[in-house]
């Protein structure tokens, strides 16, 4: 990352019907090129947000069978433009559960990494909601990180992790230049601790932070934060998508001589010590 790298965050109100969502995306990455983005980033399960379990098996598959991740895969080569795939219900090859997703595919509709989500969902909020997440997903167990992006060195997490600083610790230091956060916060948990939460991470990070969100009322009846938010090294947010989804990208450019800047100034990852035990 030599020089300042335009992105776009996609931010979505993904129902059940997954071909209607790959179109959105597609079109979105169809604005985002033409606003002379390199990198576009999609929320928490982008293509299939379906908390019906029963109803969402019909379209989970193994990922090799899923024709909507096909046809993105295309339109990343076709416009010439990275995606970061928030997530997706893929199913496992190992059992009968399910994994959360995130994928990074280039330019020219390679994946080139998969990340599981490490940490589950299970809660139950003062609101009434109540999620068990890790009744159908299997949690991932690889911190993943990927080099030579269009915004450098980028790691990656799926919403939850975000409340799990060791795997933030471990992201750090891998000298991370950016960290993707996709997200499908809860209103009540977004309104308490979203913009908390990302700027920290990319203050210890000393790393950009990217998390596209999912917004509003969903098909299957949930309601999400949205904010979907860029925030830079010192902590400081250069974007924030708000509480709509318009259809028009978000768009915000990284610039690696800010990370160098903050590194240089407040060198927190060159300083830290391994605690006993």
């Amino acid at each position: 990352m030599s020089d300042l790298t335009r992105i776009a965050l996609l931010q979505m109100t993904t129902g059940i019907d997954p071909d209607a969502n790959a179109r959105i995306i597609a079109e979105g990455m169809e604005r985002a090129a033409g606003e002379g983005a390199a990198m576009v980033f999609t929320p928490e399960m982008a293509l299939l947000l379906d908390r019906n379990r029963k109803r969402a098996a019909e379209h989970v598959v193994p990922e090799v069978n899923n024709r909507q991740l096909a046809q993105l895969r295309e339109c990343a080569a076709r416009l010439g433009v990275w995606l970061a795939l928030g997530s997706l219900p893929v199913q496992r090859l190992e059992d009968e559960r399910w994994a959360n997703r995130s994928l990074v595919i280039d330019d020219k509709g390679e994946i080139r990494a998969r990340y599981d989500k490490i940490h589950m969902f299970d809660v139950s909020l003062a609101s009434g909601e109540s999620w068990r997440e890790s009744a159908q997903y299997a949690p991932g167990e690889q911190v993943v990180v990927v080099p030579d992006t269009p915004v450098g060195r980028l790691g990656l997490a799926v919403c939850y992790d975000i409340r799990f600083p060791a795997l933030f610790e471990a992201l750090g230091r891998a000298k991370c230049d950016c960290i993707s956060i996709p997200a499908a916060f809860t209103v009540p948990t977004g309104k308490a601790h979203w913009h908390l939460l990302q700027r920290a991470r990319a203050v210890e990070a000393s790393a950009y932070v990217v998390a596209a969100a999912q917004v509003g009322e969903h098909e299957d009846g949930r309601k999400t934060y949205g904010h979907s938010l860029v925030v830079d090294p010192w902590g400081e947010v250069a974007l924030d998508m708000g509480e709509t989804a318009s259809g028009q990208p978000g768009l915000a450019s990284l610039d690696p001589h800010r990370i160098a800047e903050v590194r240089a100034q407040l060198p927190s990852l060159a300083n830290r010590r391994d605690l006993p035990r």
